[in-house]
């Protein structure tokens, strides 16, 4: 999802997973889940925007067990992990976003709402069944951050209790308590009790993993110096999902991973559109076919207001492009298949290069997209996923104008990223890549 409201705040305590003895083994850590890719609502993107919300915007081992998974949720391509929570543990669904800091759960108490139908067994989180929930009264510090240009949208509840409430960016509302709770991967693998959202009144069904650079993801809170996932392309059999993997730890494939730098800055830097906590690398050009486009490299970079910042987002299916790339894009696109352009279609208000032709006929006249960063490193898109299916027999070249979300960054999305190994490797800060086939890498 798009990076997007900034949940950077304090917090004094930093977890690390552990066994049950208390030895910290981050090093050797591998767990492993499957990972569905599942093209869902036409909505492209359900992550906060502050731009539009804010008035200062910014070898494997063997795992616990196999967690299947399907799920519904406000973006067209979301990646949906299942993961064992609580003590006992409840296994939740949750959406995998390398663009949002915090993660939230959907709760549910349903022995104390006996009018209300209770959801499906795995749907939402019971408190009233685990042993290690605790919630967060509103003087924690988490619910009175300190970091200056910085307001978490939390609140006291009757209860005295720290409230949350925020919308995203397409509309979905999540809303309830910050607490605290532990990831029960096996009777050995247990985190400590970790923050993050119970929801008890959303406008939808699934929670959300956040994963970006902040204090308070998933990544940071657990220590996990590494973690990769491979998305499976978007075509699969009749009546099947297409299953990808997710890797906390090590992953047994990264010995042929090719590696780029994240750029780092400082948190006091203030730059309005910058977002800190990104997954930001530096991104030198895009071709198409043969022909390398005439975009300058400092266009995928921040300026002085921290536009052009280019980031590897998840949560986002499309690929988003400041005005100045994305008019290259186009008039590129438009000289090799203008004539078969879907004339006056704009999907979902941000893309406009979509055609109802034959789209394998009309992948073979783009050809491959390649996205180049440093070192030679490079994401390739093979022609016969230059375009994406939209419904309708509507198919589109997988970018869409970021300046239409409200954001002034170029956003690398899931999309662009099938049948791929991503490795975010933070003890290094790097970002890896590595050809797969995602869908023969589940475990």
């Amino acid at each position: 999802m798009i990076p997007f409201f900034l949940f950077s705040f304090f917090f004094f305590t930093f977890f690390s997973l552990s066994t049950q003895h208390g030895q910290n083994q981050n090093n050797s850590l591998s767990l492993s889940f499957p990972l569905i890719a599942l093209h869902l609502h036409p909505n492209t993107s359900s992550t906060l925007n502050p731009s539009l919300l804010s008035p200062n915007p910014r070898p494997k081992t063997t795992p616990s067990s196999p967690y299947r998974y399907k799920s519904t949720f406000k973006y067209s391509m979301a990646l949906i992990v299942s993961l064992p929570i609580g003590t006992p543990p409840q296994t939740q669904q949750m959406v995998l976003d390398t663009g949002s800091q915090l993660s939230w759960i959907q709760c549910h108490n349903k022995k104390k709402t006996p009018k209300v139908p209770p959801p499906p067994p795995t749907a939402s989180f019971d408190p009233t069944l685990s042993s290690s929930f605790s919630v967060l009264p509103c003087n924690h510090p988490i619910c009175k951050p300190r970091v200056p240009d910085f307001t978490l949208p939390t609140s006291c509840d009757q209860n005295r209790l720290c409230h949350y409430s925020y919308f995203y960016a397409d509309g979905t509302l999540a809303e309830g308590n910050l607490v605290r709770e532990k990831f029960t991967f096996s009777p050995s693998t247990i985190t400590p009790p970790l923050a993050l959202g119970c929801a008890q009144d959303t406008s939808e069904t699934k929670g959300i993993l956040g994963m970006n650079l902040g204090r308070l993801s998933f990544a940071s809170q657990a220590k996990i110096s590494k973690f990769s996932y491979c998305v499976p392309t978007q075509t699969t059999r009749p009546g099947s999902l297409p299953t990808g993997s997710l890797y906390l730890g090590n992953n047994p494939n990264s010995a042929g991973f090719k590696y780029v730098n994240l750029l780092t800055f400082k948190q006091t830097q203030r730059m309005p559109n910058l977002d800190t906590l990104a997954y930001t690398v530096a991104m030198q050009g895009i071709r198409i076919g043969a022909k390398k486009l005439d975009i300058p490299p400092s266009v995928f970079r921040p300026n002085p207001s921290g536009s052009g910042q280019t980031m590897i987002d998840s949560g986002s299916e499309f690929t988003y492009l400041v005005e100045e790339a994305y008019n290259k894009v186009r008039e590129e696109i438009v000289r090799l298949v203008g004539p078969r352009l879907k004339k006056g279609y704009v999907y979902e208000g941000m893309a406009d290069m979509c055609f109802d032709g034959n789209a394998i006929e009309i992948g073979r006249l783009i050809g491959n997209m390649v996205f180049e960063f440093e070192k030679g490193v490079e994401i390739v898109v093979e022609k016969e996923r230059v375009l994406t299916d939209v419904g309708r027999r509507v198919h589109c070249i997988g970018i869409g104008r970021s300046d239409r979300l409200g954001a002034a960054s170029n956003i690398i999305g899931n999309t662009h990223q099938q049948n791929l190994w991503v490795e975010f490797d933070l003890a290094n800060r790097r970002v890896g890549f590595g050809k797969a086939d995602c869908s023969r890498s589940v475990v």
